[in-house]
């Protein structure tokens, strides 16, 4: 299920809809795989009834875990969007919890070892508000998910900067130097700064 559209602001786009990682459904299947095949395995060899019937039960009650898991799976979400964080989770009781980009003070990532393998970890997001610390588990490649929260609030910094800018025409080698910053912090490639510079000088 992607975010609504309709939720968003005007002007706003969704950069990343992410679930938890897979590893998140690992346990309930690895259950249910198990069982299932060890009840297959005691009907195909005529096991005593009563082992049958407690191997039946057992799968009944691993299905009803991995179902009950899979329904907060799909229902929790990590939503990046051009302006916010939005973290939704709940299957009935609805919780949700939204960080403006420019409230944002730091962001880092957890990874144990097995994490790195299955490219799974924790993103830790420090913003300015009560709560402070900020906690999201189980995302899919945290580490690209914190490169691009931090191109998202440069990209805010840089429309904030359009807008000041719009408000006193600035001189052909301020405009340069202001692209510079941008090309700088990786809001523009090295092809898009000459470009423009380029643009610019033959206004001169």
């Amino acid at each position: 299920m992607t975010f609504p559209a309709k939720l968003l602001n005007e002007g706003e786009e969704i950069i990343l809809d992410l679930r938890p990682h897979w590893w998140y459904l690992s346990g309930p299947v690895s259950v249910v795989v198990v069982v299932l095949a060890g009840t297959i395995a005691s009907l195909a060899a005529s096991a005593p009834r009563a082992v049958s019937i407690a191997l039946v039960v057992v799968l009944i009650v691993s299905l009803g875990w991995l179902l009950r898991r899979y329904a907060r799976w799909a229902t929790t979400s990590f939503v990046l969007t051009s302006h916010r964080l939005i973290h939704r989770t709940g299957v009935v009781a609805k919780q949700g919890r939204e960080i403006p980009l420019d409230h944002i003070n730091d962001i880092s990532y957890k990874q144990t070892v097995f994490d790195r393998i299955i490219r799974a970890g924790d993103l830790i997001i420090e913003s300015a508000g009560e709560r402070g610390q900020e906690v999201f588990p189980d995302l899919p490649k945290p580490g690209l998910i914190q490169n691009e929260i931090y191109r998202q609030i440069d990209h805010g910094k840089a429309r904030m900067a359009d807008r000041m800018a719009g408000r006193r025409e600035l001189s052909i080698p301020e405009q340069i130097e202001k692209l510079d910053e941008l090309r700088g912090r990786g809001v523009l490639t090295q092809e898009e700064f000459d470009a423009k510079k380029a643009q610019l000088l033959d206004r001169m």
